[in-house]
């Protein structure tokens, strides 16, 4: 089990404002999607999605999912890629079974990780939120790693940006996906972040509670 992180707010003004850079996180590994565009004039951005992924799904410690979100992807490399052949997504961040931490899209900007989407009375969740995605496979546990990780960096994100609301792609996105499944312990994370119960989903709280 993960101790809490230190409340970034805590630090020196100057170490905070050096942690990000042009909405790039200085701490993870840079690698620039083409799969991103403009946020919508006068977004605020008060959401951060969950997601979880691994390509082929349950194989782990490859490069494939920077590939994906890259567009460098090989189909033929494996049967399951052709039943995703053109698909252009991408994450604002990544964060490796092992902890390592990678950034794909720039926080000012859209990513393409929600798709078609409903959550706190609005559509269209890529325009107003901050996606993680997570190496694993839905329905199964996480590493102790990846909470630390995870909750560092959702610290800094509730630094800069109003989050009111820390959701799953399966609570965005109901009926259609199912990511990151019951394998997230939601009060792991929220004692880890320190949050109260109005930011996450009332399904999660009641199934943790």
């Amino acid at each position: 089990m993960f101790q809490k992180t230190m409340d970034p707010k805590n630090r020196p003004e100057h170490a905070r404002a050096s942690a990000w850079e042009n909405g790039w996180y200085r701490l993870a590994h840079h690698l620039a999607s083409p799969n991103f565009g403009a946020r919508p004039a006068g977004t605020q951005v008060d959401l951060v999605v969950l997601h979880s992924i691994s390509l082929p799904p349950g194989r782990f410690g490859g490069n494939e999912v920077q590939e994906l979100f890259t567009n460098r992807l090989d189909w033929e490399a494996h049967p399951y890629f052709k039943q995703i052949e053109g698909l252009k997504v991408s994450s604002h961040f990544y964060i490796r079974r092992t902890g390592v931490l990678w950034q794909f899209v720039s926080c000012k900007h859209r990513a393409w990780h929600a798709g078609a989407s409903h959550y706190r009375g609005r559509s269209n969740c890529n325009d107003d939120s901050i996606g993680i995605e997570l190496e694993g496979l839905e329905g199964t546990e996480f590493e102790p790693a990846q909470y630390e990780i995870l909750s560092t960096l959702c610290q800094e994100i509730l630094l800069y940006y109003p989050i009111a609301h820390i959701a799953g792609h399966e609570h965005i996105a109901p009926g259609r996906k199912c990511d990151p499944g019951p394998g997230l312990d939601w009060t792991l994370l929220q004692k880890g972040l320190g949050l109260s119960d109005r930011y996450f989903p009332a399904s999660v709280i009641t199934r943790s509670g």
